[in-house]
């Protein structure tokens, strides 16, 4: 989920050069979210692991000393995938960002699996099926979504103070929230989409991966909380 980038070499690289881009972006985003995936399972067969669910989301200021902290951790996994000087620096910023964004998506998969294990599954496909469809409509109509900067932009800004307030105030955001959010998240989805054709540098798979990865996950993120909510 990322903002913008620089009119890049990708669009004018070699064919063979592109694809080959394409491929380590998206096999790197197949990694993390492998790698997520087995975290989450881990981490939700550790002893005790409700005390610390209980600890990251038992009262509205806990939780968003939590968000906040994520919101710096993110910042600078981007930074270090981003990097120009080593690449060991770009794979660190990845691994920390799928581990930040394993132990914020804790409490609410540790909801799930109490109440509605089957929820979990039903999310992952339906959040794959979003995905896939938004990346097959970018790369068959190849058209440039980088025109969406802006207005997602003010969403995310929206979406952040709307969550904030929600938390100072105690009140629940609802559905109508959560379905706000996956047609955001698809926008993010379509623009990264389109960097990936035509924005990003040939050697930037790592930085890619990893905001295509932010988008994957905060979506399967809403779409779970839509399928809890369904069952309830």
């Amino acid at each position: 989920m990322s903002y913008a980038y620089d009119y890049g070499p990708v669009a004018h690289a070699p064919a063979s050069e592109r694809a080959a881009f394409i491929r380590r972006t998206y096999g790197h985003l197949a990694g993390a979210v492998m790698a997520f995936a087995i975290l989450e399972t881990l981490l939700l067969q550790v002893p005790g692991i409700e005390q610390l669910v209980i600890g990251m989301a038992g009262s509205r200021f806990s939780w968003l000393i939590v968000i906040v902290a994520f919101m710096g951790v993110s910042y600078l996994a981007r930074t270090w995938a981003r990097s120009d000087t080593s690449q060991s620096t770009q794979y660190a910023g990845l691994a920390l960002y799928v581990f930040a964004q394993a132990l914020i998506c804790l409490p609410l998969l540790y909801l799930a699996k109490v109440r509605y294990p089957d929820a979990i599954l039903t999310a992952a496909i339906l959040t794959g099926a979003v995905f896939l469809g938004l990346t097959g409509v970018v790369f068959l109509t190849k058209k440039d979504f980088s025109y969406l900067a802006p207005i997602l932009s003010v969403g995310t800004f929206l979406a952040l103070g709307v969550i904030v307030v929600g938390i100072l105030l105690g009140f629940n955001l609802g559905l109508f929230f959560s379905f706000a959010m996956v047609a955001l998240i698809a926008g993010f989805i379509l623009y990264d989409t389109s960097n990936v054709l035509y924005h990003f540098r040939t050697e930037q798979h790592v930085a890619a991966a990893l905001e295509l990865f932010a988008s994957v996950a905060i979506l399967f993120w809403y779409i779970l909380r839509i399928v809890l909510a369904s069952r309830d």
